[in-house]
């Protein structure tokens, strides 16, 4: 019976906190529906008295968003796929490959994960121009092919992959990409899903180096678009319900994606990048 109050304790805390992790983005949607002037009556109202629907359709025609939308999910999907694929096999290198120098050169990857992002800018941005990739896909893709952090994520995976089970794939003959496909990657499957998804949703949501080397408007990324929608169509933060409208088109293509593989985000966590 002593369990009864602190099971209901839990409860009333998981609810509350639950509460405030979602009540930003209800805010939002709530306040797209309403007028410039019930967004900043005090007290606030949680319904409008006349919801705008109409705010997302004049906005929605307003700026291209279908195509910032679509340049985003293109961009960080042809990342993923690349960053998955470099990863993995630096990964399957580190930890069943032996050659000289090996955990040296691993050092040298983790420290260049402590550099700061911006200094690497200078430099890339000065590659890009070289190779004629500046406002391009290939270059928003290229520029973005490494991951340090997916290289470490799925070393300390294979790393857990029982050696027994290398030993006899090897033993009966198997190359290094039939390890890593019919072995490596069945027991492994959770970590490429989580990191899968944690990249995608990393680079959805890149500003700064996407802002950097894009300039035209067929070529901008929903956050770059964004920026360019609250300045122009928003008047500088006038306009607060269609840049609300706007924000929540930005978000929404995430949610979906939640909706849809958030069994696999809460699986590959809990699994700890191992299963099977």
């Amino acid at each position: 019976m002593k369990k009864v109050p602190i099971l209901l304790a839990r409860h009333v805390v998981l609810i509350f906190i639950s509460i405030m992790m979602v009540f930003p983005f209800l805010w939002m949607v709530v306040s797209a529906l309403k007028t410039k002037d019930e967004i900043w009556q005090f007290p606030p109202t949680l319904w409008p008295e006349k919801p705008m629907w109409n705010h997302f359709t004049e906005a929605w025609s307003m700026a291209p968003f279908d195509q910032y939308i679509f340049n985003s999910v293109f961009t960080a999907t042809g990342i993923v796929l690349i960053q998955i694929v470099n990863s993995a096999l630096i990964a399957y290198a580190f930890t069943q490959l032996r050659f000289k120098g090996r955990n040296l050169l691993f050092g040298i990857i983790l420290i260049s994960y402590m550099l700061p992002v911006a200094a690497t800018y200078v430099p890339s941005y000065v590659i890009l121009a070289d190779f004629h990739l500046l406002d391009t896909y290939k270059g928003l893709i290229l520029s973005n092919a490494c991951s340090v952090f997916g290289i470490f994520l799925f070393r300390q995976a294979f790393l857990q992959v029982p050696k027994e089970l290398i030993e006899a794939g090897r033993v009966d003959g198997a190359t290094h990409w039939t390890i890593i496909w019919r072995i490596i990657f069945p027991t492994t499957k959770a970590t490429f899903i989580t990191f899968a998804l944690i990249s995608f949703v990393q680079n959805y949501n890149s500003y700064l180096w996407p802002t950097l080397i894009t300039t035209s408007e067929s070529k901008m990324l929903i956050t770059t678009g964004l920026r360019q929608f609250f300045i122009q169509e928003g008047a500088y933060g006038i306009q607060w319900p269609l840049i609300m409208v706007a924000s929540t088109f930005a978000v929404l293509p995430l949610l979906i994606l939640f909706i849809f593989v958030q069994k696999w985000i809460i699986s590959g966590i809990s699994d700890q990048g191992l299963k099977g």
